[in-house]
C-alpha cells in the first residue's frame, strides 16, 4: 500500500510535504478562527492536540500551499500572515522549578531574537508581554499565541504540593499576559489534558472559551467513524485480509478496540487516532495508546481518595465537575475523564449529569491490568503469567488452584489499608474478575459490602459468595437458601457453588468451601 501513516508526527507541514495521510479537520479549524478569539481545549494525550496547534500555526503564517486540496483552500480567501508565538511545553521532563524556567527562557530567547531583548532581565511574564507588544508593532499585525500542553509541568508535579504551587504561580502569571495584552492579540489557543481552574490559569483568564465539551468542535481531534470508513476504506480491507477477518469483522474489532470516545452528550463516536494509525501502519491490532503512557499518578489518586473501583463501570458526574480537577485528591473522576480513561456514555437532561464509563476495550483492559499489581500481591511478580494461569485454572475446573492463586493476591496487604480492608477486598475482587471477564463471562454484584459472583466458561459455571468476618459455610448456605444457581438449572455445564470468607485477622481469604450440583 502506498499510503504512509504519520505515527508520532505532529507537524502539519511535515505531514503535508511528506505525503502522509491526513484527516481533513480544516473546516472545523476555519470555524474556530472565524467565530472566536480565545480558546481552551482539553483532550487526552496522543489525541491530536499538537497537530491541531501545528495546523493553526501554518494557517496563521499564511502557508496556503500546505492546504491545497483541503476544505480550507476553498474557505479562506485572504491568507493574512500573522506573527505566531508557539509555546510547546510537551517535550521536557519537569523535575524542579528550574526546569520550567529553562523551557520558558528557551522560547522567550528565540522570540527576543526576532523582536528585541530589551526586557531580557525581567520576569518571564514581563518579557512575554513585551514580546507580544513588540511583535504587533513590528509587523503591523496582531499576534497569535498557541500553547501546546499548557498543563504538562503541573501534571508532573501532582503529589509534590510545593512544586505544584510553584508551577501554578509561575504559569498563572505567564498565561495571565494573554488578558492584559488583549489589544495586541488576534487569536489564542491553549491545549492540555486537564483543567486546573480555581488557582491557576483560568482564575485570571476568564475570557477563554472552553470548547472541551462543545458539540461544535467535539470531533476537532480524533477520527470519527464516518472519517474512518471514508478515508481508510482500502486500509480496512487490507487489515481484514492480514488478520484473516472479513471487512465487517475488522470494522467491528476496530470499533470495540479503539472507538467509544464522546466529549459531549449525543456526539458521534470518536476513535483514538494514535491507536488507529498504529494499527494500520503495522496491520496488527494492539494496545498502542495505553502502552505509551503509565498513569501512575492516577492510581495514587484512586488509592488516596479511597475510590471504590466498581464505580468505574457506572460513574456519574456533572458538567461543572468534569471541567476542573481541583478536588482530585477527594474525587479522581474528572481527571480520569480528562485523561481519557473514562468517557461520556449517556446524559440525564433533567439532572444535567453525565454517565461515564470506559471508552473501549483497549482502555478497559489496559487500565484494569495496570491496576492489579498496584492493588494486589503478585507472587511471581509477572502480571501476564498470573493472569494466564488464573484463567487456565478457571477454564479447567481446577478450583483449589485458582482459589489458592486468588488467596495469594490478598497476601501482604499494606498496613495502611487495614482500616479500609472491606474496600480493599472489593477493589481486588473487582480487578481480578474484571480481568477474568476478558477471557470468560464474569458477572459481579455488590451491595452494602456483600459481593456475589458468577463466572461462566465453556465447561463450567461458578456461583460464588463472599463473606467478611463470617464463615465460608455461611456463604455457601446463602447460595443455597437464596437459590442463586436456579437460573442455570437447564444449562448443560457443570456448576459449582463456592463459599468464601475473608478474615481481618489474616487480611485475606481465610477459607473456602465447594459444593457441586
Amino acid at each position: 500500500m502506498s499510503k504512509i501513516y504519520p505515527v508520532g508526527i505532529q507537524s502539519f507541514e511535515e505531514i503535508r510535504r511528506g505525503g502522509y495521510c491526513y484527516i481533513d479537520k480544516t473546516s472545523l479549524i476555519y470555524q474556530l478562527v472565524k467565530t472566536g478569539k480565545y480558546y481552551f481545549l482539553s483532550r487526552p494525550r496522543r489525541f491530536g492536540k499538537s497537530l491541531l496547534i501545528s495546523t493553526l500555526e501554518a494557517y496563521f503564517l499564511g502557508k496556503k500551499e500546505l492546504f491545497q486540496g483541503l476544505a480550507m483552500e476553498g474557505l479562506e480567501k485572504d491568507w493574512t500572515t500573522y506573527p505566531v508565538l508557539h509555546l510547546d511545553l510537551n517535550a521536557r521532563k519537569y523535575e524542579d522549578a528550574a526546569s520550567l524556567t529553562a523551557i520558558l527562557n528557551q522560547h522567550l530567547e528565540s522570540w527576543e531574537a526576532l523582536y528585541g531583548d530589551e526586557k531580557k532581565d525581567r520576569a518571564p511574564e514581563e518579557r512575554f508581554a513585551w514580546i507580544i507588544e513588540k511583535a504587533c508593532r513590528a509587523t503591523g499585525r496582531n499576534v497569535v499565541v498557541l500553547v501546546d500542553e499548557y498543563d504538562k509541568p503541573m501534571l508532573q508535579a501532582i503529589g509534590n504540593e510545593p512544586l505544584l504551587t510553584d508551577y501554578r504561580n509561575t504559569l498563572k502569571a505567564f498565561y495571565g499576559v494573554l488578558k492584559s495584552c488583549d489589544k495586541y492579540l488576534r487569536f489564542a489557543l491553549l491545549t492540555g489534558v486537564t483543567k486546573f481552574s480555581k488557582v491557576s490559569v483560568f482564575s485570571d483568564l476568564n475570557n477563554l472559551m472552553d470548547i472541551s465539551i462543545d458539540d461544535r468542535f467535539a470531533s476537532i481531534c480524533g477520527i470519527t467513524e464516518r472519517e474512518l470508513h471514508r478515508d481508510f476504506k482500502e486500509d480496512i480491507a487490507m487489515l481484514a485480509q492480514k488478520n484473516h477477518l472479513t471487512e465487517d469483522e475488522a470494522k467491528l474489532q476496530l470499533k470495540e478496540q479503539y472507538d467509544g470516545y464522546h466529549f459531549v452528550e449525543d456526539s458521534e463516536d470518536i476513535y483514538n487516532p494514535f491507536s488507529l494509525l498504529n494499527t494500520f501502519a503495522k496491520m496488527k491490532f494492539g494496545s498502542y495508546w495505553f502502552e505509551t503512557g503509565t498513569p501512575t499518578f492516577l492510581v495514587e489518586l484512586l488509592q488516596r481518595s479511597k475510590y471504590d473501583l466498581h464505580r468505574l463501570t457506572e460513574e456519574m458526574a456533572t458538567a461543572d465537575s468534569l471541567g476542573g480537577i481541583d478536588t482530585m485528591y477527594m474525587n479522581p473522576v474528572p481527571i480520569l475523564y480528562q485523561s481519557g480513561y473514562l468517557t461520556i456514555k449517556g446524559y440525564d437532561r433533567e439532572f444535567r449529569t453525565y454517565e461515564l464509563g470506559f471508552p473501549n476495550q483497549e482502555v478497559e483492559e489496559g487500565f484494569t491490568k495496570f491496576l492489579l499489581p498496584n492493588y494486589a500481591s503478585l507472587p511471581s511478580g509477572n502480571l501476564s503469567f498470573e493472569i494466564m494461569n488464573f484463567v487456565k485454572e478457571v477454564r479447567s475446573g481446577n478450583i483449589d488452584a485458582f482459589m489458592h492463586r486468588l488467596q495469594s493476591f490478598f497476601a501482604d496487604t499494606p498496613y495502611e489499608l487495614i482500616r479500609d480492608l472491606e474496600l480493599h477486598y472489593q477493589n481486588v475482587l473487582f480487578i481480578v474478575f474484571k480481568l477474568l471477564g476478558f477471557y470468560t463471562q464474569a458477572e459481579y454484584h455488590t451491595s452494602y459490602g456483600r459481593v456475589d459472583m458468577v463466572v461462566k466458561t465453556d465447561r463450567y459455571i461458578y456461583v460464588m459468595e463472599f463473606k467478611l468476618e463470617g464463615s465460608a459455610e455461611e456463604a455457601l448456605r446463602q447460595i443455597n437458601e437464596k437459590q442463586y444457581p436456579l437460573p442455570f438449572a437447564a444449562d448443560g455445564r457443570t456448576l459449582y457453588k463456592i463459599g468464601v470468607n475473608f478474615s481481618n485477622a489474616t487480611r485475606g481469604i481465610e477459607k473456602w468451601v465447594v459444593e457441586g450440583v
